[in-house]
């Protein structure tokens, strides 16, 4: 059995149902937007080398990017995942800070490290905090991990991509 439903009452059925899922968009939008209004950073952490090898130089960057409407303040980028016995620092700091970083823009840090054992080695993220205010709470946030890598040893290094044999 089919009903007859007269045109002006859909029309006001679809407008009311029209009107409900606009008001709920516009109130998702408007919570969206107030969520994002202060510092908003983004973290990166990558290797820069196709192989790490034990002895040889290792390259990290970090990139830090404030997607938000205002300056993060009191910036810390801190990495503590590199244990002494493991890693020589050569070039750069793991702990660094940055009074403020500009809405829509971004900073690059740089540390040169050098593997002293061979094996495999889990790449972690590192912590970044920041401040969204002057005098409001600390944000606490982390970078992308690589993840495990292997060191090659020296030795297997050479006896690999040497040109010499």
């Amino acid at each position: 059995m089919t009903y007859k439903v007269p045109l002006p009452t859909l029309l006001i059925c679809i407008s009311i149902e029209m009107m409900k899922l606009l008001l709920l968009a516009f109130l998702g939008v408007f919570s969206s937007v107030r969520c994002e209004e202060g510092a908003r950073l983004l973290a990166s952490k990558a290797l820069l080398n196709r192989y790490a090898v034990e002895g040889r130089d290792l390259t990290l960057q970090y990139n830090i990017y404030n997607v938000g409407s205002s300056a993060a303040l009191d910036v810390e980028l801190s990495d503590d995942s590199f244990p002494p016995e493991d890693f020589g620092i050569v070039s750069g700091m793991l702990n660094v800070k940055w009074d403020r970083i500009a809405p829509a823009s971004n900073v690059s840090h740089t540390v040169v490290l050098r593997p002293l054992k061979a094996g495999y080695f889990n790449f972690t993220s590192a912590t970044i905090t920041y401040l969204v205010q002057e005098g409001g709470q600390v944000v606490v946030g982390f970078t992308s991990a690589p993840g495990q890598g292997g060191i090659l040893a020296q030795r297997e290094f050479d006896r690999r991509f040497s040109h010499i044999l």
